[in-house]
């Protein structure tokens, strides 16, 4: 393991001197190499999802986990066409984002460039390793890509494409590597002289034993708590459907809401046929005291203090009745994982206020929590998604992966020429 991270350092340093052009080729030519091998992949898929439905049925592995798994027909067009949209991308590498003259013949520029070595560990999306390959290819990184083992056929069937096809495109070889054993694991994690940053896409067991037994910065979240506040202001009918659409099109997903929060004015409106709806869609509903109190609403359970704090994953929504905007905002950044939240209102100013006083990467006006996510973006794909303050945020693509360096241009300068009684100014001339 060590070996390969050192081999990758080498061939990050290849990696920064790539042509745009080189790396466009080669990402065509992974796409086109995927679209010729899905049925291979799509067997070595059905491999994977064998043993984990033997998973499932002894209770080892969750139905999400196992959405998560499945590829097909219409997936693969989807990876596929991210590796396109990737490839229609500006280059992020060698972008000048300032430009100042410090003095006559003395220019200062700030030019972006990749991070070098970044390590993937992730759990069952094999999707994911083509869209982490296709974003650090794209940004010039080597990449170190280590998958769950319930998806170890369909991850080297796909690896085995984006390898073979970026080498014979020129791409050096070390600079993507599939790691299989569990041990590689915590070995690349100890690996901090050859890799500059982690990123874990997984569980929240799964990115907290990585955050804490690393030296490397690593960029994740741990949870996907996202909320939808139903404002007094709200359209009612605009609101059910955006819940609907955010609990039901894919559960499994950290993008998906968890909680809801309804303001008090429109509770015994708005809750009963919500719960109907969401009734009709196998969605079991918990409730807080109050709504159950004053509301009945049948077929709703009791929520308890831990719902609030739940990740589901599954079609399981809690809901709260709330006296006010402030309550709101509160119980979401109390209880959220700074991932997103949304309001649902016609009131552009508690929409300003709940962006400005809402502490997540994404804070939406009147649409579905699912919106969270790089190719919707268009970003063409992503990394994985930061709940940090530091940047990058939300979503992360093309932009997250790179970092910059100052290039100062002189012509003998010294600093003691600006020092002293008869020093020279500086001018800082934006350029």
């Amino acid at each position: 393991m060590i070996e390969i991270a050192r081999q990758a350092r080498a061939a990050s340093r290849k990696m920064a001197r790539l042509s745009s052009e080189t790396k466009n080729r080669a990402l065509q030519a992974i796409a086109s190499r995927l679209a010729e091998s899905e049925d291979q992949i799509l067997e070595a898929n059905r491999r994977d999802l064998e043993s984990a439905r033997a998973q499932v049925q002894a209770g080892c592995m969750s139905e999400s986990l196992y959405h998560r798994l499945e590829l097909n027909q219409t997936k693969l067009g989807g990876i596929k066409g991210g590796v396109n949209e990737v490839q229609s991308l500006d280059d992020p590498v060698g972008r000048t984002t300032l430009a100042t003259e410090l003095d006559e013949g003395l220019e200062l520029y700030r030019v972006t460039c990749p991070i070098g070595v970044v390590g993937v560990i992730f759990e069952s999306r094999p999707d994911a390793l083509v869209q982490i390959s296709a974003l650090a290819l794209k940004s010039g990184n080597a990449v170190l890509l280590k998958g769950g083992s319930e998806a170890e056929n369909s991850n080297k069937a796909l690896f085995g494409c984006i390898r073979d096809a970026a080498a014979r495109s020129g791409i050096p070889a070390d600079a993507i590597a599939l790691l299989e054993s569990r041990s590689d694991v915590e070995a690349l994690l100890g690996a901090h002289a050859y890799v500059d940053l982690i990123i874990p896409r997984g569980s929240n067991a799964l990115v907290r034993h990585i955050q804490q037994n690393t030296a490397i910065p690593v960029l994740g979240h741990a949870e996907g708590i996202c909320h939808i506040y139903v404002d007094r202001a709200a359209d009612l009918d605009q609101a059910l459907e955006i819940i609907i659409d955010a609990k039901t099109s894919y559960p499994a997903v950290c993008n998906a809401v968890e909680t809801v929060l309804i303001h008090r004015d429109v509770a015994a409106q708005s809750m009963p046929g919500l719960v109907r709806a969401l009734k009709k869609k196998s969605v079991e509903v918990r409730c807080d005291q109050r709504a159950i109190d004053e509301l009945g609403l049948p077929g709703a359970c009791l929520a308890s203090e831990e719902d609030w704090r739940t990740e589901y994953c599954d079609l399981i929504l809690s809901i709260r009745v709330v006296d006010s905007i402030d309550q709101a905002i509160d119980h979401i950044n109390t209880y959220g994982s700074h991932h997103t939240d949304a309001i649902i209102t016609q009131d552009n100013g508690a929409f300003e206020r709940f962006f400005a006083e809402v502490d997540s990467a994404g804070v939406y006006l009147n649409t579905s929590t699912r919106f969270a996510d790089g190719y919707r973006y268009g970003f063409g794909a992503e990394v994985g998604i930061s709940t940090g303050k530091l940047h990058p945020r939300g979503p992360v693509g093309l932009e997250g992966l790179v970092t910059y360096k100052y290039k100062l241009l002189g012509k003998g300068q010294t600093v003691t020429q600006y020092t002293g009684p008869n020093a020279r100014k500086l001018r800082h001339r934006s350029l």
